[in-house]
């Protein structure tokens, strides 16, 4: 689904479903109480968010695996493979999967990287700890989960849509009230300049630090000004368009699709049709690369994005901390 105007504003189609939040507050309660957490023999780290819709999250998962793995921990990430049709536990594998099988974000994050994809979290965190050769287990997305027990959770919020209007699903993006999901939160990540004043919602000592998703300039400046056709089907997808005009892309049209929307023959050509009326050239996401068919990945540019990450140090500390303290308790279990 795209992510709706009035989740932004309390106008009246916002107060209208207001009841219904009421119904999705109950069945989340309800699916917590009936709930066995499942404690897997090594440490579970939950990269979430309180609302639905794109906050940046996922190449934050990666740029914890890779930050971790370079001081010497063996992480893996444990996805529910949204959008894909593979149940699992089964580990992923760009050769073998497509977006369509394990969903796009567990492929993307597997370049480079071990990811499990697993409808049932639980038995992907009992099949990574079997295997004996991770330490860590980082859980993309999952706040909202409560069938695994969280060591350390993170919470990422946009700076820009914050928490949009404040209400619970339907009626606005929150996935659970806020109080009780800002009380889930042991850290707090602001992707993005903090316009939407997330920093005043935070519990007072929570620790809170600062990124950006920068897109990389030179292949938006590779083109040398020639017309652009710019398509996004992400959760914020005009987030990806400011990035482009912001590197000085020269964005000719922007077409949005709904989130993880699964690009089709006919889709891609109305797309091509569209470049070829404005002498552009197409370009996406790299979340909505993955997704196209390996003969449309040749003639679409894919804007690659990297993590810059405030005092990145203090962050790292703070996430070690709590894995030794975990380690400890397993030594003395």
């Amino acid at each position: 689904m795209k992510t709706p105007e009035f989740w932004s504003r309390r106008g009246p189609v916002a107060m209208a479903l207001t009841p219904l939040s009421l119904v999705w507050l109950a069945g989340s309660w309800m699916r917590r109480w009936r709930a066995r957490p499942y404690e897997a023999d090594i440490p579970v780290i939950c990269i979430g968010n309180l609302t639905a819709g794109g906050s940046g999250k996922t190449p934050i998962v990666g740029w914890l695996y890779d930050r971790l793995a370079a001081r010497g921990w063996n992480p893996a990430i444990l996805s529910r493979g949204y959008g894909g049709t593979e149940r699992g536990p089964v580990w992923v594998n760009g050769d073998q999967h497509d977006a369509a099988a394990c969903g796009d974000e567990p492929l993307m994050l597997a370049e480079g990287r071990e990811v499990m994809v697993a409808h049932d979290r639980a038995a992907g965190a009992s099949r990574i700890s079997a295997g004996g050769k991770h330490d860590v287990i980082l859980m993309d997305d999952g706040m909202q989960n409560p069938n695994l027990k969280r060591d350390l959770t993170i919470g990422v919020f946009d700076g820009g849509s914050g928490i949009g209007n404040g209400l619970v699903m339907p009626a606005g993006p929150l996935r659970s009230g806020l109080r009780s999901g800002m009380a889930e939160i042991d850290l707090a990540i602001v992707n993005g300049d903090d316009k939407a004043g997330i920093a005043n919602l935070l519990p007072d000592g929570l620790p809170a630090f600062q990124a950006r998703l920068l897109e990389d300039r030179a292949t938006v400046e590779s083109f040398n000004g020639a017309p652009l056709l710019a398509f996004a089907g992400i959760g914020r997808p005009a987030r990806f368009f400011r990035s482009i005009l912001s590197s000085g892309g020269n964005l000719v049209r922007q077409i949005a699709f709904a989130d993880h929307h699964p690009y089709s023959q006919l889709d891609l050509a109305r797309l091509q049709e569209d470049a070829h009326r404005h002498g552009a050239d197409l370009i996406t996401t790299h979340k909505d690369w993955i997704r196209l068919p390996a003969d449309w990945r040749s003639i679409i540019t894919m804007l690659p994005v990297t993590v810059d990450l405030d005092n990145d140090g203090g962050l790292l500390g703070f996430v070690e901390q709590h894995l030794e303290t975990c380690r400890g308790k397993e030594t003395h279990g």
